[in-house]
């Protein structure tokens, strides 16, 4: 009998606990509220209200989105990956020359023998050359042993050389109305739903999550288990990278241009909406779940900071703020738990 009660006693704190995702759209539910507040004492209207301005919202986040998806599976395992934005510009640069009509006529064109090709070589090519860069990146880490911050910090710089270098800095358009469709409409928030989707089942219920998981729990358990730590790494940045080079692909056909500046700053952008969203920059937890709510709250703080007319300035100042605050939250509860 007495053992019954312990049983009921531990487990009844157990089922009260609120999973993380939980508390993170609390959250969010609290800035919008805040926002919608601050809306009608300085502006005389609504911010929730505004569904234009919401679906702008919304739309501007979900390429940086899909970046980051797989910028969270890499902090799972206790890494960084700095090499997202430049990614973009690389790949964007890249689909774009294989993607090019002659409509226009064929001086316009960079490539003229690769004009007019079917939808789905700029397409391959592209994911192609941001796996390829994912490959560089995973390896290098894996099996040099140099720290994922330089690793990637060197594929950030040399991937912006390269989309500098590849139209010796000049910008490609005119793509095929095909490869355009790729990014119209709500299609960039459609393809970053079917991205969380699958990863949030792989992280959750397959040998390739709970892998990465243990990797950031405890490297040297993860070997002892058997893990292959090295083969795992390699295919949390190959997706990186497969994932930058889709957002790229994505944003440079709904604009229709490619610039080698694209991607500026989206690599701490993916960054930020995955610690916002409770990944843990120490490795072992975080979740897609977590991530897209965080999404969500950043394109909700910089939406409404455009919404209350606050200068671009003190959005990038309070977008650092957000990124310290979570860390600081997150060392808290690490320092907690021991």
């Amino acid at each position: 009998m007495a053992t019954t009660d312990v049983n009921v006693a531990d487990a009844t704190p157990k089922s009260r606990k609120l999973p993380p995702e939980v508390n993170i759209f609390f959250v969010l539910i609290g800035i919008a509220v805040l926002f919608e507040v601050l809306g009608w004492i300085f502006q005389g209207q609504s911010f929730l209200g505004n569904f234009a301005r919401l679906k702008i919202m919304i739309l501007q986040v979900s390429v940086l989105g899909i970046i980051s998806v797989g910028v969270t599976q890499i902090i799972i395992t206790g890494g960084i990956d700095l090499s997202s934005g430049s990614l973009v510009a690389a790949v964007s640069m890249v689909s774009m020359s294989f993607a090019q009509t002659s409509e226009y006529g064929l001086d316009r064109v960079l490539y003229p023998a690769l004009v007019d090709l079917p939808v789905i070589i700029p397409i391959i090519v592209g994911l192609v050359v941001g796996a390829c860069a994912g490959f560089i990146n995973g390896w290098l880490i894996a099996y040099t042993k140099i720290p994922p911050f330089i690793a990637t910090l060197g594929m950030m710089v040399a991937a912006r050389g390269f989309a500098k270098w590849y139209t010796q800095g000049k910008p490609i358009s005119f793509p095929t109305d095909s490869f355009a469709r790729i990014g119209e409409g709500m299609n960039p928030v459609i393809i970053f739903c079917i991205v969380a989707v699958i990863f949030h089942i792989a992280m959750k219920y397959t040998r390739y999550g709970k892998f990465t998981y243990a990797l950031g729990a405890n490297e040297t358990a993860a070997r002892v288990s058997g893990i292959n730590v090295e083969r795992q790494k390699v295919k949390i940045y190959v997706i990186a990278g497969t994932l930058s080079a889709l957002a790229a692909i994505v944003v440079c056909s709904r604009g229709q241009t490619a610039q080698p500046g694209m991607g500026l700053m989206y690599e701490l952008d993916a960054i930020a909406m995955a610690v916002i969203g409770g990944t843990s920059l120490a490795g072992g937890r975080g979740s897609i779940i977590g991530t897209a709510i965080g999404m969500v709250i950043l394109g909700v703080i910089l939406s409404g900071f455009t919404f209350l007319r606050l200068d671009a300035y003190y959005q990038e100042m309070m977008k650092g703020a957000i990124i310290v605050g979570a860390v600081i939250i997150d060392t808290y509860r690490q320092k907690k738990k021991v």
